[in-house]
């Protein structure tokens, strides 16, 4: 693993500030990180693993540029603080086969007219362009899911026409969409998908498990480290051999579909349509649909409580805000003797273990699956202390 400074132009030049903790050697950013989470967690009696690290450059399987400038000189990046383009194809954080496919990209943008939308404007009747965003998602396969995030259906006609020559140009493209975001606001993607292509989903292959990524399905943007978490979730869970497991904020299967074995039913629950039809595909593919079952639902809504009764372990996987006090409270009266709690917020995890006060953690690791920032994953699994039962 690399351990020097990362160093960045753009970042040095004041340009883009994105990377907080650019200006740090990779090691001292893990040791840090490791070292927060311990200190918030508080948990001295667990098994602390030693934290898991990442490629400090080269790891980030998306890309959410905003197009600016002309359609014939576009810039694909960021709006700096005069709203200008700031041109970041050669972000180092981004996979190798995203950065190059950005120029192929920007090159469409000119040949079909693409013209950049205007966000300075405030009165709508001035308001010029149609496209917004260049969302570009990279599998472990090298395959792409290209998105053009416009402002309505105005430029379809020319994207098709165009279509021949990028997939011609960059044969990686497995998926191409516009997604139609009509609205006047910092919002990046819209409801309305058109897919261009014959396939609809890109799989993402993590090791003898394959999930399908849907346009407006969220995954992970580390590939490698969301990997290595899913394996060690399963470990976890295998020493405590589970008859039934429900995964409230179960996304695209990750843990669910790792979680999978003879004799265990598994229930996830997700409020994206789009990533539960995903899970379902992968479930099916994979031969499982007797032993997992998935449902378009809300995890935090009274409604689903049922869903953990009988249940031996909850996998939860929150937003940024955490569970809340009403989900922590229906898991303390749930039963459950095991919750595996992954959290990219170790501030909000703190706070949810303390309303989880039947639970102790047992075990915990850190996943760094954001480099150069302070943010990073935490897995910890918890134990119903007997003594409150």
């Amino acid at each position: 693993m690399a351990l020097a400074v990362l160093d960045c132009a753009h970042f040095t030049a004041g340009e883009c500030r994105s990377c907080t903790w650019l200006g740090q050697r990779y090691d001292d950013q893990l040791a840090a990180k490791d070292a927060s989470a311990r200190a918030l967690v508080a948990a001295p009696d667990a098994v602390w693993l030693p934290p898991l690290g990442s490629s400090p450059a080269g790891f980030r399987n998306k890309a959410k540029m905003v197009v600016a400038g002309p359609a014939g000189a576009p810039t694909l990046g960021i709006l700096g603080p005069d709203g200008a383009g700031v041109d970041l194809r050669d972000c180092a954080l981004h996979e190798p086969v995203v950065v190059a496919a950005l120029p192929v990209l920007a090159e469409l943008i000119r040949r079909a007219d693409l013209t950049p939308y205007d966000v300075g404007s405030a009165e709508p009747v001035n308001r010029r362009g149609e496209l917004k965003h260049l969302l570009v998602t990279a599998s472990p396969d090298g395959e792409l899911m290209v998105r053009l995030v416009v402002r309505s259906t105005a430029v379809e006609a020319r994207v098709r026409k165009h279509l021949p020559w990028l997939l011609a140009q960059l044969p990686a493209a497995r998926v191409v969409t516009l997604n139609v975001q009509p609205e006047h606001r910092a919002v990046l993607e819209g409801e309305r998908e058109i897919v261009l292509t014959e396939a609809d989903t890109l799989p993402m292959r993590l090791g003898a498990v394959t999930l399908h990524l849907r346009p407006r399905s969220f995954f992970q943007t580390n590939t490698a480290v969301a990997a290595a978490l899913y394996a060690e979730g399963a470990a976890w869970v295998a020493d405590l051999a589970p008859a039934r497991v429900v995964d409230l904020y179960c996304g695209v299967g990750g843990f669910a579909l790792h979680l999978a074995a003879p004799d265990r039913q598994v229930t996830g629950i997700e409020i994206s349509a789009d990533a539960i039809a995903s899970a379902e595909r992968s479930r099916d593919e994979a031969g499982l649909p007797g032993t997992i079952r998935f449902a378009v639902g809300d995890a935090t809504a009274p409604e689903h409580a049922g869903l953990l009764a009988g249940a031996d372990l909850v996998v939860v996987n929150p937003p940024r805000r955490g569970l809340g006090h009403d989900l922590a409270r229906r898991l303390e009266e749930s039963g459950a003797r095991h919750v595996l709690y992954s959290s990219c917020n170790s501030e909000t995890l703190a706070r949810d273990l303390t309303d989880l006060a039947s639970y102790r953690p047992v075990r915990a690791r850190v996943f760094d699956m954001f480099p150069q920032t302070a943010h990073a994953e935490v897995l910890v699994l918890l134990a119903r202390d007997q003594r409150s039962e």
